[in-house]
């Protein structure tokens, strides 16, 4: 019996868990089969268990929901893996996406045509209203799109299938240095692929994500990509074996950020003398990311999901060095 385990995340969004809930169950319901069976698992973040009503309202025989009190999203993801334990196949999905008709029976065709370990599917994003001039022009929420069964060597688990016989095999968690920061998907999936597992894409196996209005400022999306920017040089750091590797990836990681600082920064004032919002704003983007690089690869982190006393809201942000 194949048993395939759908799951969510969350953390002090009930309004998001309610509406996702619907979907997923549907979800489930439409691809068991005689010898398949479908469940869903919420992870709730948040010690209180702020989104235990709004599960229990479903009284659902598909729904499980359990309290991960250890702060932090890698903490979440690794409380999935181990409910998954038994689990055939664990699907990652966000409580703010919402599954396309067909979502899961893609991922799981997919998987079952290519034998890949690992299946990421695309998000496209929806937005409360008119997005902002200067962020569409940025292209800030852009998603990378691909013919389905191409392989990859890293994602997110916006949108993510994987194959948990060869999760336990690997012995692969999500790195708790990643947990306040974002990016230990990141590096669980590069770990995943480095080890020699395939990953592949399934472009039919679609959410959209509700982005709400405050993720569409400037502001936010600039410190997303400084984020992304020093994520990644962090995650090159782990991956490197040994003193002389990782002053590799450092050196790397500076090559890289600074030609994206300066040429960011020449775009934007090209964008600036030009009146051109496209330039000055995906000048910022780059430079953002090059920042971000740059910090990244002195052990500068960007705790983007660092929580305050009262962090019911977006979380508060701050950089700090790694230990």
């Amino acid at each position: 019996m194949t048993h395939v385990t759908i799951g969510v995340l969350t953390f002090r969004r009930p309004d998001d868990l309610a509406a996702a809930l619907p979907a997923l169950l549907e979800q489930a319901a439409a691809a068991e089969r005689p010898d398949r069976r479908v469940d869903v698992l919420v992870v709730d973040n948040d010690p209180a268990g702020s989104g235990r009503e709004t599960a229990a309202a479903f009284d659902s025989p598909r729904l499980r929901y359990v309290v991960e009190p250890t702060p932090g999203i890698a903490a979440a993801r690794n409380r999935a893996l181990e409910e998954a334990a038994d689990a055939t196949f664990l699907v990652f999905v966000d409580d703010d996406e919402r599954p396309h008709a067909g979502w899961l029976e893609h991922l799981l065709g997919t998987q079952e045509r290519t034998g890949a370990a690992a299946v990421a599917g695309a998000v496209v994003s929806a937005f409360p209203g008119e997005l902002d001039p200067w962020v569409a022009a940025g292209r800030f929420f852009d998603r990378r799109r691909l013919s389905t069964g191409t392989p990859i060597d890293v994602a997110a688990t916006n949108n993510l299938l994987l194959d948990m016989a060869v999760v336990r095999a690997a012995g692969l968690r999500f790195d708790a240095a990643f947990g306040l920061s974002g990016g230990s998907d990141t590096l669980f999936t590069r770990q995943l692929t480095a080890g020699g597992a395939l990953m592949v894409w399934c472009d039919e196996a679609v959410v959209t994500d509700e982005v709400p209005a405050v993720r569409v400022t400037p502001d936010w999306v600039l410190r997303r990509a400084y984020r992304s920017g020093n994520s990644a040089s962090r995650v090159d750091v782990v991956l490197a074996a040994g003193a002389w590797q990782r002053a590799r990836a450092r050196t790397r990681a500076l090559t890289r950020g600074l030609p994206r600082l300066l040429g960011g920064g020449l775009r934007w004032s090209l964008g600036v003398l030009t009146a051109r919002p496209a330039h000055r704003a995906r000048g910022l983007r780059t430079a953002a990311r090059g920042a971000g690089m740059l910090t990244g690869a002195f052990g500068l982190v960007y705790q983007e999901y660092r929580r305050g006393a009262a962090a019911s809201g977006p979380a508060s942000v701050r950089t700090t060095r790694a230990g």
